[in-house]
């Protein structure tokens, strides 16, 4: 199931993704650094202000009387500053009146003395985690007080400009990874329909030819039954020609879905399988497991060309020449299951994510487009899903296929 051209190098289109990824954490990374680094000097630079207040205090505190001009620091210190200052007694507890002794500091002096004494106290608390309170100490002995800072509104939301920046970027990565993704499924699908509708047109007309002339032949030898029977199997092969040239066709199409039975659609199946597999050279049975009967709104065309990529897989898988494939039906839940068994080689777990990629294959032949085409029309055309349900190797692998009742 699997060859070659998927299991080398990474394909080109995986390479952008991880280029542009490996960018994007770079760019992020780089802003990241550079936001912090600017938090940090407006941080020292806070500090160096709370520093420069407190020692405006204990100057004004160990000056003599009539010494200094003190409209230097109430003007040109006190009032720049623009982050909440709380001063607190040698005890750590906040002065009163405390509207004379905060700056920046939203206190509601509607509440009780207590109350707002302690929201001062938790301000305190909050403040001395990020910041080291600064003393201010009469003669360099005699603590006065303490002057405890917390962070402007510049630093608070600089802190969050990492994260706001970080969470646009990853908006934009998923908005770009879901966008290319959607062109890249478009890209295929169109490339799917220009292949099968081509095909459909290039084989229409040569089959049409052929069915005319074994109709010819037909009459030119009504009289040799050995010339008939072999002209009867040539005309029952080009009508599986002409099946499959319409099968291309309806690919890029609406296809009708009718309430069909699963149990006829798999019996076909396996009545074409039965015929074709002794001709392989393989002793492998088709089984189907007894049950309900059960019918889905369906195209039969399509849906028979999934079970008979389903089969042809698990033909190849049984390598030994021996073996069964099994084909169980059951519901549940308002849903229909399709299950299709064998007892091949298996699929090996690094190849189980890939094993719907086209051009993904085990075969040493063939291109690796049944299971891709398969999930397509399942997923695409009966609003389905077929996954690989489970897989061991050398023992038994199951696809599953799920569709709504």
């Amino acid at each position: 199931m699997i060859t070659s051209a998927a299991t080398g190098s990474l394909p080109a289109s995986g390479k952008l993704k991880i280029f542009l990824l490996v960018l994007a954490f770079v760019i992020i990374g780089g802003t990241l650094w550079y936001t912090h680094d600017i938090v940090q000097h407006l941080e020292q630079r806070e500090k160096e202000i709370a520093g420069l207040y407190a020692k405006s205090l204990q100057y004004i505190a160990n000056a003599r009387a009539g010494e200094g001009d003190y409209n230097f620091v109430f003007s040109e210190i006190i009032n720049t500053i623009d982050f909440p200052i709380v001063m607190t007694d040698p005890r750590n507890e906040p002065i009163e009146p405390f509207h004379s002794y905060i700056k920046n500091v939203d206190l509601d002096s509607t509440l009780s003395i207590e109350t707002q004494r302690t929201r001062l106290r938790t301000m305190v608390q909050e403040m001395d985690l990020a910041h080291p309170p600064i003393k201010v100490a009469y003669q360099d002995s005699i603590i006065l007080s303490y002057v405890h800072y917390g962070e402007s509104t510049l630093v608070t939301n600089l802190r969050w400009l990492p994260y706001i920046e970080l969470a646009v970027a990853g908006l934009f990565v998923l908005i770009a990874y879901i966008s290319f993704s959607y062109i890249k499924r478009s890209e295929q699908s169109n490339i799917w329909v220009g292949m099968a509708r081509e095909t459909a047109h290039q084989l229409g007309t040569p089959i049409s030819s052929m069915l005319g002339w074994v109709e010819l032949l037909k009459d030119q030898n009504e009289d040799d039954p050995a010339a008939l029977e072999t002209l009867a199997d040539m005309e029952n092969d080009l009508h599986r020609l002409q099946k499959i040239a319409d099968r291309f066709s309806k690919i890029g199409s609406k296809p009708d879905l009718h309430e069909e039975s699963l149990q006829d659609v798999i019996a076909r199946v396996v009545e074409y399988f039965g015929r074709r597999i002794p001709h392989t050279g393989k002793k492998v049975h088709l089984l189907v497991e007894p049950g309900p009967s059960v019918t889905a709104r369906i195209n039969r065309e399509l849906f028979e060309w999934v079970l008979e990529n389903l089969t042809k897989n698990a033909l190849d898988a049984i390598e030994s020449g021996e073996g069964k494939i099994l084909y169980a039906l059951s519901e549940h839940g308002g849903f229909v299951f399709v299950d299709v068994s064998d007892t091949g080689k298996g699929i090996d777990l690094k190849f189980r994510n890939d094993v719907f990629r086209p051009g993904f294959s085990t075969k040493k032949r063939g291109w690796g487009l049944g299971l891709s085409l398969s999930k397509r029309i399942i997923e695409s055309y009966h609003r389905g899903k077929l996954f690989l349900k489970e897989s061991k190797p050398g023992f038994k692998t199951t696809f599953r296929i799920k569709l709504r009742k």
